[in-house]
């Protein structure tokens, strides 16, 4: 009821009994709906009040974007890394949360792992442009793999018995789940930032957190995707024990004739989505190929030396990782890889990253330490999805 309605009952009350006492019942009923109309009249004001405190001040800046609908994690995680403590916010986010159960996984918020999933991309060239897949658990997984390209139908007379045709062959290819820290032998230490800067309420310490911790494993995991051998480490897309598809024509120069025999030699089911790979040194050698004439044969506009080319070569793109090896004369290495990357290679993450705060090392230099560390593995999943170049030497 209404104030209003409520206040109008309390009248009928009085009005019914005009000219005698009100009877014990009506007493009580009239005493009762005035204990709600208290507590309805204390409900708006308090409702007013909120509308009061929601509106802006007069003169005051106003903040559009989109508010929060629930802060509390990024509030606690923030307050994690300036201090290392974990407060009230943090235990029962723990609780609570979901995902991978190792310790100190429920500390990242959605938002530190986009910044550090941007950089982590970013960093490797590769990463970004094959299949990833996370889990819960880093327990061994085969991942099912089917080649049935040996076998096709035939045409069957009529009234002719159905002959019996092969059945389906499943391999598997094997993930594990290696840790990659952002800290490790060497001189790779963790990441130091001064107290000053902690203590700073306007310093950025989740930007900066997550900026540098998802580079350095980024550097870290990298070469693995790319080069890594397979025994107790990720197998890369161009793995030493791979045979190459095709040799270059002459050692260490690469030509027209090299680019074009190695594309061919991919199956056309995979050149809808199928993209070169090579490091920044392979990619200018390339563009340095000339025609007869002396004119560059990477031409994608007729603006002369004023447009700046785009990473395209005889239709696909260009991606360029630095794990890659170099075109030279150091060894037979695989320099160019050219195919369906997605459908190539897959990576596997396992739960979310862990950050681990350190306020205790360092403290005598004022100085709060941060590391993290994400466990991952990566491999060949259909080697027919793409071809390799080798320089032969």
């Amino acid at each position: 009821m209404s104030i209003e309605e409520i206040v109008a009952a309390m009248q009928a009350i009085i009005d019914a009994a005009e000219g005698r006492d009100l009877t014990d019942d009506e007493a009580a009923r009239y005493e009762q709906l005035e204990a709600q109309k208290a507590t309805a009249h204390r409900s708006q004001e308090i409702r007013s009040r909120q509308a009061a405190y929601m509106s802006p001040v007069p003169g005051s800046a106003i903040h559009v974007g989109t508010a929060k609908t629930d802060d509390t994690q990024e509030r606690a995680f923030e307050a994690y890394l300036r201090t290392g403590v974990a407060n009230q916010d943090i235990t029962e986010l723990r609780a609570q949360g979901e995902g991978s159960g190792a310790a100190g996984a429920y500390l990242v918020p959605d938002g530190f792992m986009q910044k550090l999933v941007d950089r982590r991309k970013a960093f490797g060239g590769l990463a970004e442009h094959v299949e990833e897949f996370r889990t819960t658990s880093g327990n061994p997984l085969e991942f099912p793999t089917l080649d049935d390209t040996a076998n096709s139908g035939a045409i069957t007379a009529e009234s002719a018995a159905i002959s019996s045709g092969a059945d389906l062959t499943f391999g598997t290819v094997s993930f594990g789940a290696y840790k990659f820290t952002a800290a490790g032998a060497g001189s790779n230490l963790p990441l130091r930032v001064s107290v000053e800067l902690l203590q700073d309420a306007a310093f950025d310490v989740q930007g900066l957190v997550a900026n540098k911790l998802g580079e350095r494993i980024a550097r870290a995991q990298a070469p693995y995707w790319v080069t890594g051998s397979g025994v107790s480490q990720p197998k890369g897309l161009v793995a030493a024990s791979f045979t190459a598809d095709r040799d270059l024509d002459t050692p260490d120069a690469l030509d027209y004739e090299d680019l074009v025999d190695l594309q061919d030699l991919l199956d056309e089911a995979y050149e809808g989505n199928a993209k070169w790979v090579m490091n920044k040194n392979t990619w200018s050698q390339i563009r340095l190929l000339v025609d007869g004439s002396g004119r560059p044969l990477i031409q994608n506009s007729l603006d002369g030396i004023s447009g700046k080319p785009q990473r395209m070569l005889l239709g696909s793109p260009v991606v360029i990782d630095h794990g890659m090896p170099t075109l030279s004369s150091a060894g037979d290495t695989f320099p160019i890889a050219y195919g369906d990357l997605n459908e190539a290679y897959a990576i596997r993450r396992v739960g979310s990253i862990v950050v681990m705060v350190n306020p205790y090392s360092r403290q005598a230099n004022g100085e709060v330490e941060f590391t993290a560390y994400e466990r991952a593995d990566g491999n060949v999943k259909n080697r027919n999805a793409f071809v390799i170049m080798q320089n032969n030497t």
